[in-house]
C-alpha cells in the first residue's frame, strides 16, 4: 500500500533512515503511529520520574525514546534522548535540567507535526500482531519452553517476531530464537521475560 509520506518529511523525519530501520512503508507508518500514540504516556512518565528523582527508571524511559526516535528517523531527537540517558546513568542532573526541557519541547513539536499520521486509520503491516496478541503469544511461548516443546517454541517465537518491537528487543528475540535452536530453553525463557514489558 502506498502512503503519502510528505507529511513525515515536512515534520523533519528522515524517511530513508526510518524505512531502513523498519523494513517497509507499512511497518514504518505503523511505527510512527505508535510513537505518536505513546507521547502523552511518555511525557507523564518522565514528569513523574523527575519529580521522584528516580533517575534509574528515567534512564530506561529515555533509552526507549532514543531507540524509537532513531527508528522513525528523528535523529536529532534521538541524540538528545541519548544524551539524557547518559546523563541519567551518571546522575548528572545539570545536563538533565538543561537539555531535558529542550528535548521535551522538540518531542512535543514533532508530535504536533505528526498529527495527520497519528489520527489516520491504524496501519498494521502484513504479519504484524497487536500488543494483546503479542502478550498472549509470549505467555504461550513461556509455557512451551517450560515443557521443552521445541517445535511449538520455534513456531511461537516466529509469531512473536510479528510484534513491532524496538531494535533492542528485536535483537533479543533473535537471541532467544538462537537459544531455542541450541535447546537452551531456560536461557530463551529469561530473554522472553525480559522483553515482555516492552510490549505496549
Amino acid at each position: 500500500m502506498g502512503y503519502d509520506l510528505s507529511v513525515l518529511t515536512a515534520a523533519g523525519l528522515d524517511i530513508k533512515a526510518g524505512l531502513g530501520y523498519t523494513g517497509g512503508e507499512d511497518k514504518y507508518v505503523s511505527a510512527v503511529q505508535r510513537f505518536y500514540k505513546n507521547h502523552e504516556k511518555n511525557v507523564a512518565r518522565i514528569e513523574e520520574l523527575l519529580m521522584a528523582e528516580d533517575y534509574e527508571n528515567y534512564m530506561i524511559t529515555v533509552h526507549a525514546l532514543k531507540s524509537n526516535s532513531k527508528m522513525i528517523g528523528a535523529a536529532t531527537l534521538g541524540s538528545m534522548f541519548e544524551e539524557l540517558e547518559n546523563a541519567a546513568r551518571n546522575r548528572d542532573t545539570g545536563v538533565i535540567d538543561s537539555i531535558g526541557p529542550i528535548a521535551m519541547q522538540l518531542y512535543d513539536t514533532l508530535i504536533e507535526n505528526l498529527k495527520p499520521v497519528g489520527e489516520m486509520g491504524e496501519v498494521r503491516a502484513a504479519g504484524e500482531i497487536s500488543a494483546e496478541e503479542a502478550r498472549r503469544v509470549a505467555a504461550e511461548l513461556l509455557t512451551a519452553l517450560d515443557d521443552f516443546d521445541d517445535e511449538l517454541s520455534k513456531e511461537l517465537v516466529t509469531k512473536l517476531s510479528g510484534y513491532p518491537f524496538r531494535m533492542t528487543q528485536k535483537e533479543k528475540l533473535k537471541e532467544a530464537a538462537a537459544q531455542i535452536d541450541d535447546f537452551l530453553y531456560d536461557e530463551a525463557a529469561d530473554i522472553i521475560k525480559e522483553i515482555v514489558p516492552a510490549i505496549e
